[in-house]
């Protein structure tokens, strides 16, 4: 199934849920589960409470705070409670998509069977994000190849409940095995572009997206040639992991945009590293499209 958890946000078109889409193209149903269904599992304590500890003490010792560029920022006791939430959230949303048998031992039998999720996704903005911290550390963490439970496979968990580019993150991991990274293409400098203006030769890219994006995207893991690269998560080592970690900070949200807090993974890629990018389109008269872009 994919797992839109919420609606549209924001009114994207690649938000919404087409469920001929899913059955008759890609072979896959379509659910839907209410954001409020978080609340709830929050409220009655719905999840694992043993995990839920295990992940707040390494959240705290593993994600460094970044940016907060607010006027008014949150005070450290908002801050605290925002971080309590968010591994709560994570734990939640991934047992909405997997289930959790643990929940079974705790008496919530149909909760513990989960939707048999291949892929999901988070509407969030705006209504959630109004009043709640909003998803980018729970999307990061999901679409990461590893977690306080240690390394495993990659969870593709879409932004904004973006089903279009959910299902292009979906369709590179199963090609690839590897982690996908959530991000918007704001700004391409060529290295001619950059040369022109500074002198220094080399192109970059501005990638943002409320910075939800897999900290494999930092480019801290090392191939066998001894280069930055993302990797099969069977590759990847403790030792990669924590360098992951450690490149990246978790900003503060902005306030202004996301009036309920969070924190957003903030990650400089580590040069020369092949990328490649692909995003789902749906033609009007044509149907489902795919673009790939590949860059070195």
């Amino acid at each position: 199934a994919y797992v839109g958890i919420g609606s549209v946000a924001m009114g994207i078109a690649g938000s919404f849920l087409n469920p001929d889409l899913m059955q008759k193209y890609f072979g896959i149903r379509a659910e839907w589960v209410d954001m409020s269904e978080i609340l709830r599992r929050i409220d009655l304590g719905i999840y694992d409470h043993e995990e839920y500890e295990k992940a707040l003490a390494w959240t705290k010792a593993n994600c460094k705070p970044g940016d907060d560029n607010n006027e008014r920022p949150h005070t450290p006791e908002q801050k605290e409670a925002e971080w309590e939430f968010v591994c709560k959230m994570t734990i939640i949303c991934r047992d909405i998509m997997k289930g959790n048998p643990k929940l079974g031992e705790m008496g919530f039998h149909e909760e513990a069977l989960g939707r048999n999720a291949i892929v999901g996704g988070f509407q969030g903005q705006r209504q959630w994000t109004d009043y709640k911290p909003n998803g980018d550390f729970m999307e990061a963490i999901l679409n990461s190849s590893f977690d306080w439970n240690g390394i495993r496979e990659a969870m593709t968990f879409a932004t904004e409940n973006d089903t279009l580019n959910g299902m292009a993150m979906l369709f590179l991991h199963l090609l690839t095995n590897q982690a996908t990274v959530f991000s918007d293409v704001r700004t391409y400098w060529s290295p001619e572009a950059v040369k022109r203006v500074t002198g220094w030769e080399s192109g970059f890219m501005h990638l943002i997206n409320s910075g939800a994006s897999a900290l494999d995207g930092s480019g801290r893991e090392t191939g066998a040639d001894g280069k930055a690269a993302m990797k099969p998560f069977w590759d990847i080592t403790e030792a990669d992991a924590n360098a992951c970690l450690e490149a990246t900070r978790w900003a503060a949200a902005n306030l202004g945009y996301f009036r309920g807090g969070g924190f957003s993974s903030q990650f400089s890629t580590t040069g020369a590293m092949p990328v490649t990018m692909a995003r789902l389109n749906m033609v009007e008269g044509i149907g489902p499209v795919l673009q790939i872009a590949e860059g070195y």
